[in-house]
């Protein structure tokens, strides 16, 4: 998904809430014509302002219709497609209005006004959503939207839709490499292009690879985040979600790896924002206490920063309270130490690792924990900085734990779908079983939660995260 697809879905609400004010303005001032009213005498009495207020709260709720059929989806819509839509939801929203008027003869009397009010607002929204397109299509030719594509096949459709991408640069698709198979040289090389060069999906188009070079090439998209579309019938196993798009009469295919996308994601960052802005205010008097018993406790910073990876597998600086002593800290960041990795080191070849062979760590019974330290990890209140980790967008409030960086880079193929999302403060793994569970049952149900997104979802675990902080647990 393109910042610019979810710019354009935002804007569209905006300038179609002025494109339904416009309309119910222009039918008020055609009915108020002289030849209209020498047709139809005014036999009643609107004031201008009156109206007005009724226009804003109906178009309002017109908007909310248009949502309902799909108006602000953010994939692309053919034109077409898209005018069907403002049809029917102007259609629906006409109903409603008149519903309004059935229940209420207040609201106003002119049938005139209702219907062309209607009629104004198809027209005007389709042509603004036609330049709104217009304008999305002229940015492709700058690069802005576009995506790059690897195309992997030797058919016929395969040099169609090449030659048709490369020509027509309204479809907002450039093809950036071709490959014919994906054998394990080809997938190598392909490794090594996107190290350089953006990659946003790649298409197979080719009904002739076999089954495993199918697999292999599902497995590569979901391991560098690239989105997988296909041809119909190409994939023989179970998939998360797909969706057809149609395109030049092929059906192609889209593997959905989340339901996180679209307005989800922004929904779900609006939420971010505004309850981590509450939260930091909420419990600022708390972490400035905590700040001062930290200092007095013993020497060092304030804080622990690391680096840990985060959507996409991206590296982000990482808060939290310091909860060890300052010289003895491990990791990555700018808080870590040559001998806090050494002891680390030391302390896993003693047996005390409780997560042996395994990509993380943890220390039973850590030496190198203070004693204010220890009371912040029992509670989790050490992790009450990454608020700010989640306002500045590194992070969200649920979703994966982001590990360190020297612990996600021993991570299996499979283990980096944990990357497709933003990793979170709390999770599913956190409520189920906090550091009690093992690496592979954490990421189980990490894949589970992004497979099954929803926002009762986040919610529930929002919710349950107090409990599993009160409920008794090993201290690490």
């Amino acid at each position: 998904m393109k910042r610019s697809e979810l710019f354009f879905s935002i804007f569209l609400i905006p300038v179609d809430y002025f494109m339904l004010i416009l309309a119910g303005i222009s039918a008020y001032f055609l009915r108020y014509t002289e030849w209209v009213r020498d047709i139809r005498p005014i036999i009643f009495d609107l004031e201008f302002n009156k109206y007005l207020e009724i226009i804003f709260i109906i178009a309002f709720f017109w908007i909310i219709i248009f949502a309902f059929f799909g108006l602000y989806n953010i994939k692309r819509k053919f034109f077409t497609k898209e005018v069907y839509r403002i049809f029917l939801g102007s259609f629906s929203s006409f109903s409603f209005v008149v519903f309004l008027i059935f229940l209420s003869r207040e609201l106003f009397e002119s049938r005139f006004i209702v219907l062309f009010s209607t009629l104004f607002a198809f027209l005007y929204v389709s042509l603004a959503r036609f330049f709104v397109r217009f304008l999305e299509k002229k940015l492709f030719k700058y690069g802005i939207g576009v995506h790059k594509i690897i195309v992997i096949g030797n058919s016929k459709i395969t040099d169609d839709l090449i030659r048709e991408f490369s020509s027509q640069k309204k479809f907002g698709f450039e093809i950036v490499k071709r490959v014919r198979d994906f054998g394990i040289k080809t997938r190598d090389d392909i490794k090594e292009f996107i190290k350089d060069n953006k990659v946003d999906e790649i298409i197979l188009l080719d009904t002739n690879l076999s089954r495993s070079e199918i697999l292999r090439i599902y497995d590569f998209t979901d391991e560098y985040h690239i989105v997988f579309k296909y041809v119909s019938d190409l994939l023989g196993t179970k998939v998360l979600k797909t969706e057809v798009q149609e395109i030049l009469g092929v059906p192609i295919v889209e593997v959905k790896k989340t339901r996180l996308e679209g307005w989800s994601r922004i929904i779900k960052r609006f939420f971010d924002i505004v309850l981590s802005f509450i939260l930091i205010i909420l419990f600022s008097p708390l972490m400035f206490f905590i700040a001062i018993i930290i200092k007095i406790d013993s020497r060092g910073p304030i804080f622990y920063l690391d680096y840990r990876s985060g959507q996409y597998n991206k590296k982000f600086l990482f808060y939290k309270f310091r909860s060890m002593v300052t010289h003895l800290c491990d990791g990555a960041g700018p808080s870590a130490t040559k001998e806090g990795n050494k002891v680390l080191q030391e302390l896993i070849k003693k047996n005390l690792d409780t997560r042996v062979n395994q990509p993380l760590h943890k220390i039973k019974d850590d030496p190198r924990v203070t004693r204010v330290g220890k009371i912040l990890r029992r509670w989790s209140i050490d992790e009450l900085p990454q608020l700010f980790n989640v306002l500045r967008g590194d992070i969200s409030l649920v979703g994966p734990r982001p590990h360190m960086t020297m612990e996600t880079a021993k991570y299996e193929t499979y283990h980096k779908k944990v990357f497709t999302v933003k990793p979170g403060i709390t999770g599913m793994a956190q409520v189920a079983g906090r550091s009690d569970l093992n690496f592979e049952e954490e990421v189980k149900l990490d894949i589970y939660y992004i497979e099954n997104w929803s926002f009762l979802l986040d919610l529930s675990i929002l919710f349950k995260t107090p409990l599993a902080i009160i409920r008794k647990r090993k201290v690490a």
